[in-house]
This record gives C-alpha cells, structure tokens and sequence, in this order.
C-alpha cells in the first residue's frame, strides 16, 4: 500500500514538474521578442480570430511561436482572445503577448494629415485624396451636407460658402477612415475656436459676424508667411475697412481669377470687376478665399493698434509699412519695381 502511495505522489510530482514546465515553456515563448527591426505595420481584417492572427503573425515573420504553443497560450493564458480588426504598429521589444494587447484593446495606430493654412479647399482635396491610409468619399454633393446642421446661424447656409470653413490643422485619424470624416471635425473645430475667439475679440472691430472674421483671416494667411506680422497686417486691414478704403489685396484678385491664373497678375487683372477684386470692390469679399489657421484668426480678431494703411513686400517673405501713400510709394519703388 505504502509503495502505492508513492508511485502515485511520485506520478503526481511529476505532472506538476511537467505542467510548471510547460507553463514557463509557453511563457517564455509569448514573452520573447517579436523579431521586428523597427516600426512595422500590422493589419488584423475583418472576421480574423486569435489563432488566425497569430498565424498570420508566424507567415510574416514576426514570430516563431509554434502554432500547438499558440494554442495553449490562447486557451489557457493569454488574458483576452477578442482581437479586433484595424491596422496597428508593432516595435521592437514587443512580444507576443504585448502586440495582443493592442490587438484586443484595439489600440490602433493613428496615422496623421496636414491640411495646411494658406491651401484652398480643392488642394485640400488633393491632400486628402492621395493619402492612401484614407478612404476617399468626397464629392460636391457630400461637400455640401457637410456643413449643414452646424448649429450656428452666420455659416454655410449658402451651397457657395465651402471655401474656407475647416480649421487648417493636422488631424489624426484610423486606417480606412472616410476623408469626410476629417472634414467633418475640421469644421466642428473651426466653428469652436472662431466662436470662442469671438467672444473675446477686440472692441470695435469693422466685422458684423464670425464670418467676416474668417474671411479677414484667409487673406491674412495668404498675405503673410511671417507669423510676427499678422496682427500688424490685420491692423492694416481693420483701419481700411474702418475708413471704407478699397483693401487692394493681389491675393483676392488671384482668387476671383481662378483656375486660369498663370502666376503673373497684371494690371487687367486688377480693373477687371469680379466679387473677389478687392482694388474694385469695397470691404471684405463674399467668402474666404483660402483656409485659415488659428492664429491667422486670432489676428484678424485681435489686431495690432497701428497708424499704418499701407505695406509692400520686401521679397524675402516680410513687408514694409507705411501710414502715407507718398511713404508707401517710396516703399513700392524701393522693393518692387527696383526688382
């Protein structure tokens, strides 16, 4: 009896050394590092389980977990099986166990696009088109509805006020994410940064609505790259509108022109009445002309008290101003026509 005993505490000694050793075993190999060199990619599709995944994980490279050990280690150990699909970023040091952490946390990689101040919206759409990590759904019907229901009562009420209504800004999103979705936020955005800044805007200032701000703005951001100088270019416009002078702004004109400008604006260009031709027109044209970023906003709604009336580029990238015209000719003379 006695020698029964023993053989079978001895058999059991022995399944426990064994099950502790299978255990360390499977352990050790989810632990070990995924044999990734540097920052790679991983796509997990629609429908894929844990297994599948980690198959998928073998067939690429990426592991050397043999498939009977993936088996026990997704049955007995790992702590959730429920991947979810979506493109995720494995790095070097990551185990097996840390990529399914992501994996069933869904913890996508987020990939990011510039849509930057300054661009009109159909070079927005070309940004967003040829991003290939976005699903591209946009055309003028949708680019319509996207701005209606905004809750506000001074945009885009009008099929016309497309342009310039996004906040310029770098936005991240998912793998597949629709490109209306971005604008979508890019708009939500805007509306609570210019209503915001609205509300503290300076006293005073010659613009009826937040509209008016932000079409302000959009020449501010296509008159300057310097960004010391756009409160004091919007000082310049702001004491225009409020002595109901002609804003004479070249990139307005180049708007109104469309398509069809070849990059040399001429004097035609600058007698020809169109709704954009500020040298033609008094105050503010009907839309932006261009998409705005908040500090080009914040300009146009805090500008910088000056005497100025005038500026004239340099040609490197800033500007002279003047508060006369025969300053503002000597400047022309000096900057421009000497070039």
């Amino acid at each position: 009896m006695k020698r029964i005993v023993t053989i079978l505490l001895s058999l059991v000694m022995l399944v426990a050394v064994g099950g502790a050793c299978s255990v360390m075993y499977v352990s050790s190999k989810v632990t070990n590092e995924l044999t990734v060199e540097s920052e790679t990619l991983f796509t997990i599709e629609n429908g894929s389980n844990a297994y599948r995944t980690v198959k998928h994980l073998r067939n690429v490279g990426m592991t050397d977990v043999p498939p009977f050990v993936a088996k026990i280690w997704l049955k007995f150990f790992a702590d959730s099986t429920s991947v979810k699909s979506g493109t995720y970023m494995l790095r070097p040091g990551q185990s097996l166990a840390d990529a399914f952490t992501l994996f069933t946390e869904g913890n996508e990689h987020l990939f990011a696009v510039s849509l930057v101040e300054g661009l009109t919206l159909a070079q927005w759409l070309e940004v967003l088109e040829q991003n290939k990590d976005l699903a591209f759904d946009l055309n003028e019907e949708k680019l319509n509805q996207l701005t209606r229901n905004n809750g506000v009562d001074w945009c885009c009420d009008n099929v016309s006020q497309t342009e310039g209504v996004y906040l310029a800004d770098t936005y991240f999103f998912t793998k597949g994410t629709a490109a209306s979705e971005i604008l979508k936020r890019a708009h939500r955005a805007l509306i609570e940064f210019l209503e915001n800044d609205w509300e503290h805007r300076n006293a005073d200032l010659p613009l009826a609505t937040p509209y008016d701000a932000l079409i302000l703005a959009s020449i501010i951001e296509k008159e300057t790259a310097v960004p010391e100088e756009r409160d004091m270019i919007s000082g310049v416009f702001v004491n225009r509108l409020n002595r109901n002078m002609r804003l004479q702004t070249d990139p307005t004109v180049i708007y109104g022109i469309g398509p069809t400008f070849d990059g040399n604006i001429t004097r035609k260009h600058l007698r020809t009445a169109t709704p954009y031709n500020t040298y033609v027109i008094k105050g503010l044209p009907p839309t932006p002309i261009a998409m705005a970023g908040k500090a080009a906003i914040h300009a146009a709604l805090h500008p910088l008290t000056t005497d100025a009336l005038y500026f004239v580029a340099k040609g490197d990238g800033s500007h002279q101003f003047s508060t006369t015209l025969a300053e503002h000719n000597a400047a022309v003379r000096k900057y421009q026509l000497k070039r």
